[in-house]
């Protein structure tokens, strides 16, 4: 009887170490929470309304959460450095309209795509010499660092014989200077831009998107469990139609199958 008391003592002091060996989905489900790392100043993506975060992709997070059975946490990051912060295992994952690129995937993991977009030129209203790329030649031209829009931009400066190009640490601080005058164009994301010339009249988009971009949410390498339960989530969010419902609310019109 004693040796089964012993054996019972043991089993229990076992079950109550901590599992070093559990896998990322566990971690999540164990704590009770879903850090997710966004740069909370992309709007209509993700943006601060009072001291909360809320966008689409806040709306997306919350659903995944909720399919967790957890409660969601926002960790408001940089965009310039949330793919380090992801690896030091600041948070579990990064939703922040991130285009999936080949040269990321070398650092970190991709969900399927959940949202289509593509670079275009903004401009102020009263603006007549911009309409396409090639009227960038000579301008200053404004973006974001660490985007996809840092990159075009980049590359167009070669291309066009772009003047200067300024990269600011958050969008709104480009769009503020274009209006001030300070910049000739800013480089950006179509829908965030679209956003921003609709709520500002002195801004306006000209032509066309000229990049195709998708954007997924990161994980770490290793937590292909995670992975796999995020695109499992973002399937069925489709297929049960809240997917269409929280594009709808935030962009006004239904997603393009």
């Amino acid at each position: 009887m004693r040796k089964l008391w012993v054996i019972l003592f043991l089993l229990i002091f076992l079950l109550s170490l901590p599992t070093f060996g559990a896998s990322a989905l566990e971690k999540i489900k164990k704590a009770g929470i879903l850090k997710v790392g966004s740069d909370v100043a992309y709007a209509p993506f993700e943006f601060m309304e009072g001291d909360k975060p809320v966008g689409f992709d806040i709306d997306i997070a919350n659903e995944i959460a909720k399919a967790l059975g957890v409660r969601l946490q926002v960790i408001n990051t940089s965009f310039d450095g949330i793919i380090a912060a992801l690896k030091a295992k600041k948070f579990d994952m990064i939703i922040s309209a991130m285009t999936i690129t080949e040269e990321r995937k070398k650092e970190i993991s991709f969900s399927i795509p959940y949202y289509d977009s593509g670079q275009i030129i903004v401009i102020r209203n009263d603006n007549k010499d911009i309409k396409s790329e090639k009227d960038l030649k000579g301008k200053i031209v404004g973006v974001q660092l660490g985007t996809t829009g840092e990159i075009s931009a980049k590359k167009l400066k070669d291309q066009v014989g772009i003047k200067e190009i300024r990269s600011y640490e958050t969008i709104p601080e480009a769009f503020m200077d274009l209006e001030l005058g300070r910049l000739d164009a800013v480089i950006n994301d179509l829908p965030v831009s679209l956003y921003y010339s609709k709520n500002n009249p002195k801004l306006k988009c000209v032509g066309k998107p000229f990049t195709k971009e998708q954007y997924g949410i990161a994980v770490r390498k290793e937590d292909t469990d995670l992975l796999r339960k995020i695109n499992e989530i973002l399937v069925n969010l489709k297929k049960t139609g809240k997917y269409k419902e929280i594009y709808k609310k935030w962009f006004g019109t239904e997603p393009i199958d």
